[in-house]
C-alpha cells in the first residue's frame, strides 16, 4: 500500500534497513526516522513490523540493530556464500604460510566487495570486513579487480569522482589509467598506503571459464615489511586453485555440502 508520497511500505521499510551502516550498526527509533526523514509515527510502526518479523532487534541499551533473522537469510545470496565456501580454504592455506590478512573480493558495481576475511592477531589493524564495500581504486583487491575488467568500465570508472582515502590515494584518471595499466604488464595489483595509513597490499585477479575476471584475492601487511612481490607467487597459485573449483562447481550453489544432504525435504 502506497504511503502519502506515492511510496509504499516495503520501500520504507527498506529505507530503515538501509539507515544502518558500518558507521551505524546501532540507531534508536529517534535516529533511524531521522535518518530516512521519515516520521516518527510511521518509523515506529514500520519498526515494530520489523522486529516482529526477525529483521530489526533491540540490544540491552534498548538500540535497534539488524537481527539474526535478516543475517541467515543474507547467508542464502547465491554469489557471496558459494564463492566464500569455495575460496576459505586456499585463504586458509596462504594465511598459514603468511600470518597476514587475506582478502577475498568481487566487484559489485563501482565498488570492492569483501566477500571473505582471514587475519590473525600478528596481522596489521584494517578497517575492511566481511560484507564491507570500499572503493576499487584505493585497495589491492579492487585494483585487480578494476584492472583487469573491460576498457569501457575502466572509463566509466575513472570518469566518475574518485575519492581520497588517504593523502596517498590515487586521484588523478591519467595516473590511475598508467597504474592499472602497470598493474595487468605484471599480473598483480598494488597499494601503498592508499586505504589505510601504516598498511600496503598486493592482489591478484581470479578469472572464470571465460578468462574473465571474477574475483581477486589479496594479502595486506604493514608497510615497513620487506617487498611485497615475494608474496605474488604463493598469491597466483592459490587464485589458480580458487579459479578451478569455481570452474568446476559452477552449477552447484553449495559447494562441497548440498550433494551429501539427502534429497528431498
Amino acid at each position: 500500500m502506497a504511503q502519502g508520497n506515492g511510496r509504499s511500505a516495503t520501500s520504507r521499510a527498506l529505507d530503515l534497513l538501509g539507515a544502518f551502516d558500518v558507521r551505524h550498526p546501532t540507531l534508536t527509533l529517534t535516529e533511524l526516522a531521522a535518518r530516512c526523514a521519515m516520521p516518527l509515527a510511521t518509523a515506529h510502526r514500520l519498526v515494530a513490523a520489523l522486529e516482529a518479523w526477525g529483521a530489526l532487534e533491540r540490544n540491552a541499551d534498548n538500540r535497534y540493530q539488524i537481527g539474526t533473522r535478516l543475517w541467515e537469510i543474507g547467508l542464502l545470496s547465491p554469489v557471496p556464500r558459494r564463492l566464500r565456501e569455495i575460496a576459505l580454504p586456499f585463504m586458509q592455506d596462504l594465511y598459514e604460510k603468511s600470518k597476514e590478512n587475506i582478502h577475498f573480493a568481487v566487484r559489485d558495481g563501482h565498488d570492492t566487495l569483501y566477500v571473505a576475511k582471514l587475519t590473525g592477531h600478528r596481522a596489521v589493524p584494517i578497517i575492511s570486513r566481511e560484507g564491507n564495500r570500499l572503493p576499487m581504486h584505493s585497495t589491492g583487491v579492487g585494483k585487480a579487480l578494476l584492472a583487469f575488467s573491460s576498457t569501457e568500465f575502466i572509463d566509466t570508472y575513472c570518469a566518475r569522482p574518485l575519492v581520497r582515502c588517504t593523502r596517498h590515494t590515487i586521484v588523478e584518471p591519467g595516473r590511475l589509467r598508467r597504474e592499472l595499466a602497470a598493474t595487468r604488464d605484471r599480473g598483480y595489483a598494488l597499494t601503498s598506503e592508499e586505504m589505510t595509513l601504516g598498511s600496503c597490499s598486493v592482489a591478484v585477479p581470479v578469472f572464470d571459464a571465460r578468462d574473465e575476471v571474477a574475483a581477486s584475492l589479496g594479502l595486506v601487511v604493514h608497510s615497513v615489511r620487506e617487498n611485497l612481490a615475494k608474496y605474488v607467487p604463493d598469491l597466483k597459485a592459490e587464485a589458480a586453485k580458487i579459479a578451478k573449483v569455481m570452474v568446476e562447481h559452477h552449477c552447484d550453489p553449495y559447494p562441497g555440502f548440498v550433494h551429501d544432504l539427502p534429497r528431498g525435504g
